[in-house]
């Protein structure tokens, strides 16, 4: 295998060459450099020279940054050269193609400028640019560089056995050409004998007797590397990684990974690290508690905690000296102790994500099941009986999501009384010990003469509603119930736009308490108390009273419904349909408005992935779809997982609008993006793209 377009000489040292001092094959007039922290070569992988999201990094550094680089590597050239750091050169344009964005020429560039616009046109690391235009010519650290360093700076276009192709000569073309063939081997991959993903053999040295060394390339600009400069260090060369190893050593990627290291550091993206030390349920949220921190830096970074689909960003900010101890030069400051609510009963995956700071990426601390303290509340109405004329009620009631004492509604008939269930139950405390004893209720209540429904309802706290603890009857002194039948008339249905007033009366003849009505729309119902005053009703049922009428706005949805009314009976004898009526809810127009959401996070697992996000149609309550795309590949989906935070943030509009769904990636990096789908006029939105890489 060779590289077709790539100057070797000044990459390779061959055996012949020992006895000449050939660090990088450079002129003799390169200023001696002392790497501030050395490269170890204990460090070094043959199959992972650098990542990919490192070398191609076109924002790696901005021209300004290259020139003080440069003015730092050398303070002044030899009289009569131009060094790089003073190096100019008027460009000329070049066209966008699939590999570069092409090139907008000017007069008089600096050689910063030019690297800087190379590498941003061709999505090529400053770095790496930098430390190739050292590795061929040594034209960073040069304080002589001759006309032919300059003209073949690269060493692209120049093979082994033939001159420099004159298109390549210079060193704009040199640097643009250059860093494009690198998107020449990243883009077409199969061209080439060395490939990632797989096991190559690779030549130690042009001399074939030298042997090969098998390699496991693990990423794309590994093998751009190996293609460009088709040679593996020796032993040798490591052991004297400043120096020159035997005759069968080569010294081209060596001295790329170990210049770069001296320069910039890890050719490795460094991920925070950190441990999760506590994950427990307690009433209504989570606690999470831990470390987490960013070699990158001593601050503070942030720490993502994820019950279920639901984010919380919290700050790895407390005092760790332990942390501090094994980690020294980091600080302290890395603890993290927090609490996340609860998003209901049942189990849930909490997941626990320290995010990067700089390079890098976003590293998963872990993820647990645990079985949430949270939902609906939990009771019993035990016990109700009659005291003359009044009512005794008792029980229990707790709400899974805290250890306070909730409220119970007491009803005895339609008349209700808010009590707290702060009694002492030790047997309560005993079966939920999280939760303490002070549960219990007990209440006497005034009822009115006859037979009565006694209900008891714990009201809700955190997730979940409210639930009813029981119903009992009792008679209150009076006789039973005849068990008549209600009467009333449903009167009238008056439509205004979306809404309607439902009116009428009802009364059971076996009280002068008023009674509930229920009125359904469609198959929607609610019920309401006729206990309006309606002195003909009072005048025609005398001893009943006038407290029978009822006038209601219930919500219609466009177009025609029922709408039907219910009296229902105050004891015994059934309830009984007041009748009903079709009415019809003028339709409203669309605003087109664009959809609106976010793809917040895509969870990477090998070579499948997670995307997470949520997307709504402000012009509709219904969950619309959603369209994921992996590279060119789609996916359609309905966005409709529950999100209290989404329902929160857009009242009226449900919380029916998440999504989570898995993909399948290819190898290497990708752009996974997500499209929200109009559910009318008003178009499709981009929601968001996330960059991944599966390995």
């Amino acid at each position: 295998m060779t590289r077709p377009a790539a100057r070797r000489l000044a990459a390779i040292l061959a055996a012949w060459a020992c006895a000449i001092a050939l660090l990088v094959g450079l002129p003799a007039t390169v200023a001696p450099t002392s790497p501030a922290a050395a490269a170890d070569a204990a460090d070094w992988n043959p199959g992972k020279i650098i990542d990919d999201a490192v070398f191609y990094d076109g924002n790696a550094m901005t021209a300004g940054e290259i020139q003080t680089f440069l003015d730092g590597k050398v303070r002044s050239c030899q009289s009569g050269y131009t060094c790089l750091k003073d190096y100019r050169q008027s460009t000329d344009d070049r066209p966008a193609d699939k590999y570069c964005n092409g090139y907008s020429g000017a007069r008089n560039e600096s050689a910063a400028t030019i690297i800087d616009k190379v590498a941003r046109s061709c999505g090529i690391s400053q770095k790496a640019l930098l430390v190739l235009l050292q590795k061929e010519q040594g034209l960073i650290t040069s304080t002589a560089p001759s006309e032919w360093n300059y003209s073949a700076a690269t060493g692209q276009g120049c093979p082994d056995t033939a001159p420099c192709d004159p298109s390549t000569q210079g060193f704009f073309y040199q640097v643009y050409y250059g860093a494009r063939q690198f998107e020449v081997y990243r883009l077409n991959p199969t061209w080439w004998g060395y490939q990632a993903g797989r096991w190559n053999n690779i030549l130690y040295n042009p001399n074939g007797a030298c042997g090969t060394q098998r390699v496991y390339i693990e990423n794309q600009a590994t093998a751009g590397l190996y293609i460009y400069t088709p040679y593996v260090p020796n032993q040798a060369a490591l052991n004297n990684l400043y120096g020159t190893g035997d005759g069968c050593s080569a010294y081209g990627n060596r001295n790329f990974w170990r210049t770069f290291v001296d320069w910039f550091g890890s050719t490795s993206r460094v991920n925070p690290i950190g441990n999760v030390e506590v994950v427990e349920a307690r009433p209504g949220e989570f606690r999470v508690a831990g470390w987490a921190l960013d070699p990158d830096t001593s601050d503070p970074i942030a720490v993502h905690v994820y019950v279920g689909s639901v984010g919380t960003a919290v700050s790895a900010e407390l005092d760790r000296p332990d942390v501090a101890g094994a980690y020294p030069g980091a600080g302290s400051r890395h603890g993290f102790d927090t609490t996340v609510k609860a998003t209901g009963p049942g189990d849930v995956d909490i997941c626990v994500y320290a995010i990067n700071y700089g390079p890098g990426g976003t590293t998963v601390l872990g993820c647990w099941n645990r079985t949430a303290m949270s939902g609906s509340p939990v009771g019993n109405l035990e016990a109700v009986s009659a005291s003359g004329s009044n009512v005794v009620v008792s029980g229990w009631a707790l709400d899974p999501d805290s250890a306070q004492p909730v409220s119970v509604h007491l009803y005895v008939g339609d008349k209700g009384t808010a009590r707290t269930a702060d009694g002492t139950r030790a047997d309560i405390a005993a079966a939920y010990p999280a939760y303490g004893a002070k549960h219990g209720f007990s209440a006497t209540l005034a009822g009115p003469s006859g037979t009565q429904t006694v209900c008891a309802y714990a009201i809700n706290v955190g997730a979940g509603s409210n639930v009813q603890l029981g119903c009992k009857d009792v008679v209150v002194g009076a006789p039973p119930d005849k068990g008549s039948v209600p009467i009333g008339n449903f009167e009238a249905a008056t439509v205004n736009g979306t809404k309607a007033t439902v009116s009428g009366w009802a009364l059971d003849p076996d009280t002068s308490s008023p009674i509930k009505v229920h009125i359904y729309v469609g198959s929607q119902g609610a019920a309401y108390t006729a206990d309006k005053n309606r002195a003909d009703v009072g005048a025609a049922y005398p001893g009943k009273g006038a407290r029978h009428g009822f006038s209601e706005t219930v919500s219609l949805p466009e177009g025609r419904s029922d709408v039907c009314v219910y009296a229902i009976n105050d004891g015994a004898g059934g309830n009984i349909q007041l009748g009903c009526r079709s009415v019809v809810a003028p339709s409203a127009p669309d605003p087109g408005r664009a959809p609106i959401g976010n793809l917040e996070a895509v969870r990477v697992n090998g070579r499948s992935a997670t995307a997470v996000g949520w997307a709504l149609d402000p012009d509709t309550s219904q969950p619309i779809r959603v369209h994921l795309y992996v590279r060119n590949s789609g996916t359609a989906l309905t966005a409709d997982v529950s999100r209290p935070d989404v329902a929160a943030a857009y009242p009226g509009l449900g919380d029916r609008h998440g999504f989570s769904k898995a993909l399948s990636l290819p190898a290497g990096t990708s752009d996974v993006c997500a499209y929200a789908i109009n559910d009318g006029a008003g178009g499709n939105t981009l929601v968001g793209c996330k960059t991944v890489t599966a390995r």
